[in-house]
């Protein structure tokens, strides 16, 4: 299990990763889940994955090498591609050219084939956008009354988003909201793990604006933690006891 957070504000972009995979409590590991594509003054594309480890690395190694789109005789790379609807497009495509290899054969494992990505960035002249890809392939994008997309193990980090952030929060704050939101799932769920990867972007800057790591040494991330759940425990006890 992982969990992955995408938010395409009025600013631009954040993006947040765990990094824990786990096959069984005797078999844990750290993958990262994040990977960037960084060409300043060309694209700036941020996919974060979530589901079978071996499914979605396969994913982004087609990324890499090409897909073919349908009705198109040429592959394509993520570095190739004109926008962010066509790198959807090819996610999309990857993802099934994995099932016809793999699909069948997961299934009579009782596997399943279980993948879902992220995607977000900003190609060219084309504007910012995000999208959540599904394991058929087939995907969404994100609009201004739902602003940020969940995959993996979303619903411990879910609430405080749903409380604070809207399309026009800044994206210091919305990067604080994500720390937030992570922490909370890395609280409850055993199977979400340090450290972390989060990268911001700024619309139409067509350059990566931080990129940044986040383990159990991170003295920010360690005081919004403290500080985050001695304000929960504060307002707690300020709420007024029930008169029975």
């Amino acid at each position: 299990m992982t969990y992955c957070l995408g938010m395409l504000l009025k600013d631009g972009l954040v993006m947040i990763s765990d990094s824990r995979t786990n096959a069984g409590l005797d078999h844990i590991a750290v993958f990262r889940k994040m990977t960037i594509w960084n060409e300043p003054g060309d694209r700036v594309i941020v996919i974060a994955a979530a589901g079978n480890l071996a499914i979605t690395q396969e994913v982004i190694h087609f990324l890499h090498v090409g897909v073919t789109l349908p009705d198109e005789e040429e592959p394509k790379t993520i570095m190739s591609v004109t926008s962010m609807f066509e790198a959807a497009q090819l996610v999309g495509a990857a993802v099934r050219r994995s099932y016809r290899i793999d699909g069948e054969r997961l299934e009579k494992e009782n596997s399943g084939f279980n993948c879902s990505f992220l995607i977000g960035g900003q190609v060219g002249g084309d504007k910012a956008r995000l999208f959540q890809v599904y394991s058929a392939g087939n995907f969404i994008e994100s609009t201004a009354d739902t602003c940020y997309f969940q995959i993996g193990e979303m619903k411990y980090g879910k609430p405080i988003l749903d409380r604070a952030l809207s399309y026009d929060t800044k994206l210091t704050q919305a990067g604080k909201l994500a720390l937030i939101s992570m922490d909370s799932t890395l609280r409850s769920n055993l199977s979400v793990g340090l450290p972390l990867d989060m990268a911001v972007y700024h619309r139409d800057s067509l350059e990566l604006g931080m990129h940044r790591q986040f383990d159990e040494h991170d003295p920010y991330f360690a005081e919004i933690s403290q500080r985050w759940s001695k304000s929960l425990k504060d307002a707690f006890l300020a709420l007024p006891d029930p008169s029975w």
